[in-house]
Formats: structure tokens, sequence, C-alpha cells
């Protein structure tokens, strides 16, 4: 039934009046339009507003994660969000290729025109970078040195600010840090988990040196991982050893909000892990298509540009590919499967500890 009392006509609603007249190509400013810029111009503004909806996505789950207390039937929301901006990114992945349509020399009959713009000054897109977690600290040198320079003064103020603000990855590691389920009274499944994971690699030392048609250099080789394997397990558990990984830049996490990750992960079949291994594969999720997207874009600008620099004055395509490699957030969420281990050595917790990871917790805290 009609709720609105004034008549609502598609073309006011959608504002196109201010949409399909917001395209002003800088070569008709100078001498004869390109034609290729029109589609320049459009395929950014369609990034722009996709920034706008997921940024609006983000929004909603970093209020989610802001509270004391983060409730099932809170997280199912949460998973359906973070699954609309996967959706969203891998429409922006595809949305690379319309842009490809256009050749090297399309591009060069207007590119200069543009000095110095760059996406450098997508303010929407530093505000997700920010908000999911890639803050100055962790962005690669180049990016320390100038992430603000190529702004006016408003934006940046607004984006310093920005920084002072818990980012998803922040509030994340909180959420996981309050896991109750790392210690069930006297029983500790670290224990166990540690007995598990040397068993399983004394059976592979074994499988190893039993092999009789290898090469020695290739089984010291396999041999020296299982060794540096064993290290990193040991580092896992043990807290000066974690904290001196995370000082070398191996772990960001917590070791507690670590070790909870890797316990919902090991037991995401229990009813009360569903949703929190959701949320962890979404960010996974979220991580790697924008790992793809920098990817694309880097393979795009060297098609278009090759060697030369980019109008923002970086390095083109080099700086876009070390931002591909670097300029990544949840990483531990990748690294976290060196830790796992198959489902038939998984240890099996005991009845009682079923019982509180099925629908039967009742604590003060539950993710």
């Amino acid at each position: 039934m009609q709720k609105n009392t004034t008549p609502c006509y598609y073309g006011d609603y959608l504002q196109l009046d201010k949409i399909l007249t917001a395209q002003a190509p800088e070569s008709a400013k100078y001498a004869n339009e390109a034609h290729d810029e029109t589609l320049f111009i459009v395929v950014h503004q369609v990034y722009e507003l996709w920034f706008k909806q997921v940024l609006h996505e983000l929004k909603a789950v970093l209020g989610v994660f802001a509270g004391d207390e983060v409730k099932d039937q809170q997280l199912t929301g949460v998973v359906h969000k973070l699954k609309r901006v996967i959706t969203i990114q891998q429409l922006m992945n595809q949305q690379i290729g319309v842009m490809e349509t256009m050749t090297p020399q399309d591009f060069m009959s207007f590119r200069d025109y543009l000095v110095p713009a760059s996406g450098f000054q997508s303010v929407q897109f530093k505000m997700l970078e920010i908000g999911l977690g890639l803050k100055s600290e962790y962005r690669i040198d180049f990016d320390k040195n100038s992430f603000y320079s190529r702004l006016n003064e408003k934006d940046r103020l607004f984006l310093e600010g920005l920084e002072t603000q818990p980012s998803l990855f922040e509030q994340v590691e909180k959420w996981l840090e309050r896991m109750p389920f790392l210690q069930f009274g006297d029983f500790s499944f670290w224990q166990m988990y540690q007995s598990a994971t040397e068993k399983m690699l004394n059976e592979d030392e074994s499988t190893v040196l039993s092999i009789e048609q290898i090469a020695e250099h290739e089984r010291e080789m396999q041999l020296k991982e299982i060794i540096n394997t064993r290290a990193k397990f040991a580092a896992l558990l043990d807290k000066d050893k974690y904290a001196e990984l995370q000082q070398q830049g191996s772990f960001r996490l917590s070791q507690r909000a670590m070790l909870a990750a890797l316990f919902i992960t090991l037991y995401q079949e229990e009813p009360v892990f569903n949703l929190p291994f959701q949320v962890l594969t979404c960010l996974t999720e979220i991580d790697e298509n924008m790992t793809i997207w920098r990817y694309k874009h880097a393979m795009m600008v060297q098609r278009m540009l090759g060697t030369k620099i980019g109008t923002g004055g970086s390095s083109g395509h080099d700086y876009l590919k070390r931002t591909t490699e670097k300029n990544r957030i949840f990483t531990d969420l990748f690294h976290m499967a060196t830790f796992l281990l198959p489902k038939s050595d998984l240890p099996e917790l005991p009845l009682a500890v079923r019982k509180q990871l099925g629908f039967y917790f009742s604590g003060a805290q539950q993710i």
C-alpha cells in the first residue's frame, strides 16, 4: 500500500539530473574531446559509488563490534553485510575489464590533462583502507611518506582523525580476545593440541627418514622445513616467543586473539562457532579481494603506462605491485592454515566441553 503523500518520480528519486551531467572531460577544455575520457570518468565515478556502499556496510559492522558484547543474532547481520561487501568487491574487480577496453593510445589522448589528479586522492578508498585496519604504520614506506601529501588540508585532517578511531581489525581482535572457550576449568585444550601437533610432526619426520628413493639434499630440505614448522608451533603457544615474532612483523593479532581464531577454525562445525567462523572467512575473502583489486589495477597500469610514472608522482606499476604484496590487513587469518590439523588428528573434546560448545552455553560473555 502506498505510504507516501507526494508522488515519487524515478528521475527525481535517483537525482539523475546530477548524476548524468557529472561527466566533464578535461580534454574538451583544451582541444577536441577525447572519446574515451567519458568512459574513464564513469568507471571511476561508479567505483566511488560502490566505495560509498561498502563504507555504509562497514560502519554498521563496526557499530556491532564496538559493543562490550556481540550476540549471535548480531553476528548473523554482520555476516550478511560482509558477504554483501564481498559481492561488491567481486563486481569492482570485474569492472577493471571495462577500463581495459581502452587502449594505451586512447588513454594517452587525455592523460596529460589530468595532472596531478590521482587515485591517491580518493578519500573514500583511504577511508575504506583505514576502516578495515590499514593505518599508516602498516603501509609501505612510500605510502608512509606520501599518504597525506597529495590531499587538501580538509581531507588530510579528516583522515588523520579517522586513524585515531578503532578499525575493524582492532575491534575483531578485542572480540576474539574475549572468547571464553580458551580454558575449560581443569581441561586445557592447548596441552592436547601441543601433543597432537608433536605427534603429527614426528610422523612427518619418520616418513621423510624412511623414504629410500629421495635425493639426500631433498631429504635435508624437508627435514629443515619440519624443524621450522616445529619452531612456529612452539612460538604460537609461547608468550615470549610469540611477542618476539610480533615485533618482527610475523604476527599482527595478539596471541590470545590468534589462539581464539585458531580454536574457532579447528572446531568450526561446533554450533557456537559457526557464525564466528563465517566472520573470519568473510574477513579473509575481503582481504583477498582487496589484493586481487590491487593486482588487477597494477597490471592495467602497466598495460596503459608501461614504466611511466603515475599522474600522482608514484612509480606507477612498480608502486602498485608493492602495495599488492605489502598493504595487507588480515594476513594472520591466511597464515593460520600453518597451524591447522587434519580432522582425523584433531583432539576430541570431552562431553562436558562439547555441551558448552553447543547451544547450552550461558556464560556472561558470549561471542
